[in-house]
């Protein structure tokens, strides 16, 4: 199935703003197979609100865990025995863009962290990353671990004031091309996320076509 699946270097560094900037240039569904952390709102309401998305778009996650935190330990917390054979997509017609929670290396389970889910998906990988101070590192660390598991790498979104030479370490070193840059907003709307636009072609990257 074509689509994204958007992970990124850290905690709040933008999966949600970025997976709603999608849906305002792509037809599409959002999936947030965890939700871990409830206040004030969950992340697919969010998006629905940013992208203004009918509710048919939003499809519902497996698990809704109420502590922001790691899911594992979230789950641990409420008693939830989280399973990954339950991490599957709900039924949808076209382009999925699925978010996931944390950085990639963030434990599910006791034998399975973010990346798993990312390569039991096949989708291909839209990472994001802060434009600031210490996203050099985070980057290449994160794009080492997708290339050491063979996953696809659509490419990189970075979030955050502009920082030309950050973006020019990461594309060189990384081997990899940014797809876009989004600013701090002042307002954050559909409109302001649709004027935003990409550098390379979504849809030939959803598809897995470089």
């Amino acid at each position: 199935m074509p689509g994204f699946f958007v992970t990124g270097t850290d905690t709040d560094v933008g999966k949600t703003l970025v997976s709603a900037w999608l849906l305002t240039h792509l037809d599409g569904h959002y999936w947030k197979p965890v939700q871990a952390g409830t206040e004030p709102t969950t992340d697919a309401a969010t998006v629905q609100h940013l992208a203004e998305l009918p509710e048919t778009r939003i499809l519902p996650e497996a698990y809704v865990l109420r502590d922001a935190m790691a899911p594992h330990e979230a789950a641990r917390r409420e008693g939830v025995t989280l399973d990954m054979n339950k991490l599957t997509p709900p039924p949808h017609d076209g382009l999925l863009i699925v978010e996931g929670a944390g950085g990639l290396m963030v434990p599910i389970t006791d034998d399975a962290s973010m990346i798993d889910l990312a390569m039991d998906l096949d989708l291909p990988i839209l990472l994001v990353a802060r434009s600031t101070l210490g996203t050099i590192n985070h980057t290449l660390l994160s794009i080492e671990a997708i290339r050491r598991r063979g996953l696809p790498l659509a490419g990189v979104v970075i979030s955050g004031p502009e920082t030309p030479h950050n973006r020019a370490a990461i594309e060189r070193y990384g081997q990899v091309e940014v797809i876009a840059e989004i600013p701090w907003l002042e307002t954050v709307s559909r409109s302001a996320l649709r004027n935003i636009e990409p550098e390379l072609d979504l849809m030939k990257l959803a598809m897995g076509s470089p």
